[in-house]
């Protein structure tokens, strides 16, 4: 069994003594900079490493062994975003315990995680959240609170600071909805027949006054309705009907943009409607390849 080098073994003992860090961190850490020692002293025909070599490592070396890793099946760009983070505690105790300093090294980025975007519920997981939502409250207000809330995620694509923005005086629900938006950006959202009856059975049952200057969806105790709540309602649902962690507030919201997709609707109405500054903001949020748009395209265009 080959002894680990004498710099991996105090480095390991500062990070576990030292910084507390938990065991499985220090095994991640470990298990890279082992790695990575591995290949800076195949770069300098195996002879031994002193913390001088360490100094003269250069980006281009560091990009080569996470090339490797990605070679050698570290394909997740998450991983090799935590082996450079390794990388650097290993620099700062190097620089720390022996004064080396390598500034090229600690600039470096880590490769982008690719964004996760919820997975849509579909239309049926849609229609059964909206009538289990109905079930979880014992009190008759809190049930249509509760479905009026999930209508408006789904039936207008809002946000959850979005719908827990509007106020009394957005009852009786209108046609439309004014949406104050991400940087104050104002949007016009149409309400189906379905959510405006879910609002308005809601406010007939909802113990607390509805103005202008109240808020449109009470918590419990009178005060205005916690984003958790909705979060710990969803939770309960995803338990009651068997559904992933991804069917979320959020999912609601893609899912609306989806099935509008999906159904017909176009890219340019979607993005009006969901309030993104550009339809490449919409085609990523949809997950949608230029494949796809140009088929699209191809099939719907009357001179293809």
């Amino acid at each position: 069994m080959t002894t680990p080098h004498p710099l991996l073994q105090a480095f390991l003992s500062h990070l576990g003594d030292g910084r507390k860090l938990s065991a499985l961190t220090v095994e991640g850490y470990g298990h890279d900079i082992a790695l990575f020692i591995g290949f800076i002293s195949q770069q300098q025909d195996e002879r031994s490493l002193t913390p001088f070599d360490f100094g003269l490592v250069r980006p281009v070396d560091v990009r080569t062994w996470l090339a490797g890793r990605r070679e050698a099946g570290l394909e997740a760009a998450a991983s090799r975003a935590r082996a450079l983070s390794a990388l650097k505690a290993f620099y700062r105790f190097l620089y720390r315990e022996h004064g080396i300093e390598n500034a090229a090294v600690m600039a470096m980025s880590g490769p982008k995680k690719g964004e996760r975007l919820p997975r849509p519920t579909s239309e049926t997981e849609t229609a059964d959240l909206l009538e289990e939502a109905g079930k979880v409250s014992d009190e008759p207000w809190v049930q249509a609170r509760d479905v009026a809330l999930l209508m408006l995620l789904y039936a207008a694509g809002l946000r959850i600071s979005e719908a827990l923005s509007l106020n009394g005086a957005d009852h009786p629900a209108p046609d439309v909805l004014r949406i104050l938006g991400k940087r104050q950006k104002v949007r016009l959202v149409p309400l189906i027949e379905q959510a405006r009856r879910a609002i308005d059975s809601y406010a007939r049952l909802c113990p607390y006054p509805l103005s202008e200057e109240t808020p449109l969806f009470y918590g419990v105790r009178g005060g205005p309705l916690s984003p958790r709540i909705v979060q710990r309602l969803m939770q309960t649902l995803r338990g009651s009907l068997g559904l992933s962690d991804s069917a979320t507030p959020h999912a609601l919201r893609h899912a609306f943009a989806s099935h509008l997709l999906s159904n017909g609707g176009d890219l340019r109405s979607i993005q009006a409607l969901m309030g993104h500054a550009s339809p490449s903001t919409t085609q990523v949020y949809l997950g949608l390849e230029d494949a796809h748009l140009t088929s699209a395209h191809r099939s719907a265009h009357p001179r293809a």
